[in-house]
Parts: C-alpha cells; sequence; structure tokens
C-alpha cells in the first residue's frame, strides 16, 4: 500500500540523521521513543552477551522501527514508513559506544589512534506490508593523536553523545587520514542505502 502522503517517520533523535534526510529533500516527522524514565528505554541498546557489531546495530535497528510502527498502529496515525537506525564504532571486534565520561573518552580515542577502525549503521523501514534492514559498513582510519590533541577535543562537549568519541562533521575530522566507505553513513544515516529502502517501501522518491 502506497503512504498516504511523502513524508515519513523517523525514529531517531539524532540532530545529524534530520540534516542528512533535509539535505536530500525527506520530509519527516519525529517519533521519538523513550531511552530512560521510570518504566525505562522502550528499546534497550545494551549489547547482549557475546553480541558481534554487526548484530547488535541491526538488532537495535530493527527494533526501534518494529516499536515505532507499533506505536503509529497503537495511535491511529497516519500510515508512513518508520525509519530508525543505529550507528556503532568498533576496533579488534570491540563495540565502541557512546562515552560517560572524560576517562572513556580519551581511552576510545588513544585505541584508535594511528589506526583503522569499522563504522557500521543500520537503518530499518517498516511501512505496510513491507519491512528490510540494511547494516553500511565504512572504514576510517585516524592519523597519530597527541596526547594534547585527545586532551583538548575531550574538554569540548563533542565525544560524549557519539559512538567511539567522535563525529566526523565535527572538530574531529582533524584527526581522519582516510575513509572508504560512506561519509553520510559515517555521520549515522547512509543516503543512499536510505533512499533505496524508502523507494522500496512505497515512498514516492525522484
Amino acid at each position: 500500500m502506497k503512504p498516504l502522503d511523502k513524508k515519513i517517520y523517523l525514529a531517531s533523535k539524532s540532530p545529524r540523521r534530520r540534516e542528512l534526510l533535509r539535505q536530500v529533500g525527506i520530509d519527516f516527522e519525529l517519533l521519538l521513543l523513550r531511552s530512560d524514565g521510570p518504566r525505562g528505554a522502550d528499546v534497550t541498546e545494551e549489547v547482549l552477551p557475546g553480541e558481534a557489531p554487526h548484530d547488535y546495530v541491526a538488532r537495535v535497528a530493527k527494533e526501534k522501527a518494529a516499536f515505532a510502527a507499533n506505536l503509529v498502529t497503537r495511535r491511529r496515525m497516519a500510515q508512513r514508513p518508520v525509519l530508525s537506525a543505529d550507528t556503532t564504532v568498533t576496533i579488534d571486534g570491540a563495540i565502541l559506544g557512546k562515552p560517560a565520561n572524560v576517562a572513556e573518552a580519551s581511552a576510545m580515542l588513544q585505541q584508535l589512534s594511528g589506526r583503522t577502525h569499522q563504522v557500521l549503521t543500520a537503518i530499518a523501514v517498516e511501512a505496510q506490508g513491507f519491512s528490510a534492514q540494511i547494516t553500511q559498513v565504512s572504514e576510517v582510519r585516524f592519523g597519530v593523536l597527541t596526547p594534547a590533541a585527545i586532551a583538548a577535543y575531550c574538554a569540548t562537549p563533542e565525544p560524549y553523545d557519539k559512538a567511539g568519541a567522535y563525529g566526523i562533521q565535527g572538530p574531529a575530522a582533524a584527526f581522519i587520514e582516510h575513509i572508504a566507505g560512506s561519509h553520510s553513513g559515517i555521520m549515522g544515516l547512509p543516503i543512499y542505502e536510505t533512499v533505496q529502502l524508502l523507494r522500496q517501501a512505497g515512498l514516492p522518491l525522484p
């Protein structure tokens, strides 16, 4: 079934994802899920025991999309495709989430210094009669970071709401020697793959 209009629901709090959708002219309405509170998060972002990075991001993205789509049905909202995403950074098989403090951010950046890591962004789309998920993988190589550069960066608000303690769209761009993959995927929403899935879901995109 075709959507009622050209708008989607975005189940994400990320301002970067909003910016990327606007960049390619996709209109959206935010459908925010609870991340904390007395009843806890609507979808847990905790890594399950033994869960591999690829499995983790795919699971979280799918669970967010499914939960948000269920909200649309329960609230009898206009039927539109629901888009969700999850991004993580991985190196040596370990998942680097969002650092909770300066010590964690500093340790992550030291681990990434002078090495290549992977950025995984999973996207999921739910619509009437349609459900799909794709994970986009990019490789990012950092130059060698001096202790002074790490300390200066960690003294800013930049690292603390981002997987792996950095964002490619901010000052940490100066750390990056080389990327292979999707720049928008590293930011948190691979635009090419997103457009393909939304088209498949029936969104009338050019």
